[in-house]
């Protein structure tokens, strides 16, 4: 019996093994750069986010400031403006340290009046109407209701403190005394009528 020797593949340069190596590295080489390519462009994407969220940030810094800036300046016109009120207010302290019949006295508080008006309009702020109009609860607060025949019930018929809007905002509603509807079998009285004992 003849033993043969088995012939084992070629491992040369020229083999299977090296052609499956050559290819391996290949392949290699080729996904080792696309992972170089990819980890670059991260990097990239990574310091572009950074600069725009520093961006974003200096940004909301700049508007904050600007808006501070804006309401210094407001606050300083409203604040001069209410200078020209105290100086008013300043001479109706004077004309009534002066004595006299009072017509001084009234004319300056109805100038300090008349000043304090003008201002608010320059503010943008209005009056809101009242007596004689229906009772709006978005501009009216009722303090009291009294029993009239005279007036439609829900009707403002006396008004305590005056409303006031800045431009469709409500600033303070006005306080006022609403009508409503006299019960049957009940008179209205006059308070001067009294009963006498």
């Amino acid at each position: 019996m003849s033993h043969r020797k088995k012939e084992e593949p070629e491992t040369g340069e020229n083999g299977p093994e090296s052609d499956i190596q050559s290819e391996s590295r290949a392949e290699y080489e080729a996904l080792k750069a696309k992972a170089d390519e990819t980890a670059a462009e991260l990097a990239d994407f990574k310091d572009k986010y950074l600069r725009a969220l520093a961006d974003g940030e200096n940004a909301r810094k700049r508007i904050r400031q600007q808006c501070d800036e804006s309401i210094k300046i407001q606050r300083e016109d409203l604040l001069r403006d209410l200078l020209t009120i105290i100086d008013n207010l300043e001479r109706a302290v004077d004309a009534a340290r002066g004595g006299g019949n009072g017509k001084s006295i009234v004319e300056g508080v109805e100038m300090v009046l008349n000043s304090m008006k003008d201002f608010l309009r320059s503010h943008g702020v209005s009056e809101v109407s009242t007596v004689g109009r229906p009772f709006d609860p978005l501009l009216h607060e009722a303090v009291d209701h009294v029993a009239s025949a005279e007036h439609e019930p829900n009707t403002v018929i006396n008004e305590f403190n005056r409303g006031y809007k800045v431009g469709d905002r409500l600033l303070r509603p006005a306080r006022v005394s609403v009508a409503k509807a006299v019960p049957e079998g009940q008179e209205t009285k006059d308070p001067d009528d009294q009963d006498e004992l």
